[in-house]
């Protein structure tokens, strides 16, 4: 019994160390120190792509006139409008009620709302426009090994890629830390950037740190994982491992009854 008790404290020791060494796989930005300040990138404003989806808000004092240069939807019993969003076409244009063709890739959201509220009134539509917009639905997606996978909504314009990563339900144990891929839309090509989150520098100074709307997130499985993937693929269904799987288990049974009669 002395025996068996050595061979399970052994066991724990080793375990042990091995979570040592998966915690220190599995932290992020291993190389900061406590109390050390770090330098932030000058937060750039999201401009209007092809394909981002808008809300334009017009208000006046005259409510009626304003009105008309608002997209309704009727929501049936209920007798209350809401906005139906504007989707900006592949050359950044969007078509606007009496205002026409307005282009808007390139815009920030402010800059889009007091275009719009200086043409109403240049052209004398309304004498005091109020001019609001606003992101239908902005998001991002993140795949691989992460907690939530999929499109995940961006809560507000300014938003960093360690936050992005909270969203999406953190990494699993099994992602790797040291070579995140993140995919951005930039003049028409996807272009393709890395992280090491475990080293402070390559976070902090990335291009894709502040992300943006639409980036694509992919964190591939560590090797471990991607083994256990591949043998599952080439074994599960096979006569060998379940031959295997019952021999192993019904060792196990043996042994017990062993070190049970030995009592």
């Amino acid at each position: 019994m002395n025996n068996v008790l050595k061979y399970i404290a052994l066991a724990l020791l080793v375990l042990a160390a091995a979570s040592c060494r998966t915690v220190e796989k599995v932290g992020y930005l291993r190389d900061i120190h406590p109390g050390e300040t770090l330098a932030l990138q000058e937060f750039k404003q999201l401009t209007l792509k092809p394909g981002d989806r808008l809300r334009i808000h017009v208000f006046s004092r005259d409510r009626e006139l304003a009105s008309l240069f608002n997209l309704f939807e009727n929501n049936g019993n209920s007798g209350q409008n809401s906005y139906l969003p504007y989707t900006i076409d592949n050359e950044g244009f969007i078509d606007m009620p009496i205002i026409g063709m307005q282009h808007v890739a390139g815009l920030t959201r402010l800059e889009l709302a007091t275009q719009i509220k200086y043409k109403l009134l240049a052209a004398q539509m309304l004498n005091d426009p109020t001019v609001i917009v606003d992101y239908a639905d902005m998001s991002f997606y993140a795949l691989g090994e992460v907690g939530h996978t999929g499109r995940i909504p961006i809560p507000r314009d300014q938003i960093n890629i360690l936050e992005a990563i909270a969203l999406a339900g953190d990494l699993t144990i099994n992602g790797r830390r040291d070579n995140v891929l993140v995919l951005r839309m930039e003049n028409g090509i996807q272009n393709a950037y890395t992280l090491d989150l475990t080293n402070t520098a390559s976070v902090y100074s990335s291009p894709v740190f502040n992300l943006q709307q639409n980036d694509i997130i992919y964190v591939e499985p560590n090797l471990q994982r991607a083994n256990q993937s591949e043998l599952l693929a080439n074994q599960v269904r096979t006569p060998g491992f379940w031959f295997s799987t019952i021999s192993g288990v019904t060792s196990m049974v043996l042994l017990i009854l062993r070190l049970t009669e030995g009592k």
